[in-house]
């Protein structure tokens, strides 16, 4: 960590996945793929991944995110409590959904493509959300490492949906606090494993600053 120079260079943590690891996440989703099998595919594209920057001579290593569904919904592989909706499926269950019907027409995918990690029960870690990303990565570079996490008001926002979420918790607020406590919960984790760095994405905030109302649902 002293060794890093005054402006360090790091990737902002996703990276391109490639056909055939796109390939296999869908062979997971459809139960077509077992982990052992996606593993294989995932540790190769993290290689690469790894040998890109390294051979770019970056000063803060990641993973690429190669092993997540996208940036935030991975979370339901490792939390209890949560389920994978598509928009599609919430469009009957969503709170404002005449609202939620003009943001699907502005989307430049279809509504079944983008999947939300739903809150329908009690939250809490069935396994660390990176820390296993953060251990395959230190087989294979000594520099710095950097895990990039989704941040507590993104998943808070997005994990919350009236008519799946008030039977578990009694409003946002409370939550919120199991969010904060599950992130807190593995950035020690992360940080005893030896992580050098941890970023927590909350690209939802620019709405709170620039949104005439941060109550608009979004999803990234």
């Amino acid at each position: 960590m002293n060794d890093l120079p005054l402006f360090p260079v790091t990737q902002v943590g996703s990276w391109p996945r490639s056909r055939d690891l796109l390939a296999a996440l869908r062979d997971v989703r459809r139960g077509n793929l077992g982990r052992e099998g996606f593993d294989e595919v995932a540790d190769r594209e993290v290689r690469a991944c790894v040998d890109a920057q390294l051979e770019a001579g970056v000063d803060v290593v990641v993973d690429g995110e190669q092993r997540r569904d996208n940036f935030y919904s991975f979370v339901t592989d490792k939390l209890d409590g949560t389920r994978l909706m598509s928009l599609a499926e919430m469009l009957d269950t969503v709170e404002d959904k005449a609202g939620f019907e003009d943001m699907l027409d502005t989307l430049d995918v279809p509504a079944s493509a983008i999947r939300n990690p739903t809150c329908v029960g009690r939250l809490a870690r069935r396994e660390p959300l990176a820390v296993d990303e953060l251990r395959f990565v230190q087989q294979l570079t000594d520099k710095p490492i950097k895990v990039s996490l989704p941040g507590p008001y993104l998943l808070t926002r997005s994990m919350w949906v009236t008519a799946h979420t008030k039977g578990a918790y009694a409003d946002k607020v409370e939550l919120g606090a199991d969010v904060v406590r599950i992130l807190r919960e593995e950035l020690k984790e992360l940080a005893d494993a030896g992580c050098a760095f941890v970023q927590f994405d909350e690209p939802v905030l620019t709405e709170v600053v620039l949104s005439d109302s941060s109550e608009r649902r979004t999803f990234m």
